[in-house]
């Protein structure tokens, strides 16, 4: 039998058995990644053993919430568990958008553990050209 130890590993599992797993009033964070591609800035959230029943997306304003809850397995009484590592319990992650994002069109995707949002921008906050009106001639300038 092969034994590998990790000392950032332990730090963590010792770490996150001291905070016990996160509750509904104080969530775990989760980690994500967030980027824009075109016209839209995507959010992507890590929930690996998450069911997609257990997540709650909000948007309050300017205030995207996140959070997911990660359940126990159901285990039968004969079972015994040797080694858990994963995570149980409640996550959360709260992220202030910019006011030139569209969030009544925010559009949400969950596949293979990872819940992704894409949030277009706003028609009023992309580059458009404005004419100007001098007497009869009218020209074009870059907004």
């Amino acid at each position: 039998m092969l034994m590998r130890t990790d000392p950032f590993r332990e730090l963590d599992r010792l770490a996150q058995q001291l905070m016990g797993p996160g509750t509904w009033s104080k969530p775990s964070a989760m980690p994500m990644d967030a980027y824009r591609e075109g016209d839209e800035y995507v959010v992507a959230f890590d929930l690996p053993g998450v069911a997609a029943d257990a997540i709650d997306i909000d948007v309050e304003r300017n205030m995207l919430t996140v959070k997911a809850e990660r359940r126990p397995l159901a285990k039968a009484d004969e079972v015994q568990m040797e080694l858990s590592e994963r995570p149980l319990g409640v996550f959360s992650r709260q992220i202030v958008l910019a006011d030139t994002l569209d969030t009544e069109h925010i559009k949400a995707d969950y596949d293979a553990g990872v819940l992704t949002l894409r949030i277009p921008i706003a028609e009023r906050a992309k580059p458009r050209k404005i004419s100007i009106g001098v007497g009869s001639d009218r020209r074009e300038i870059s907004g």
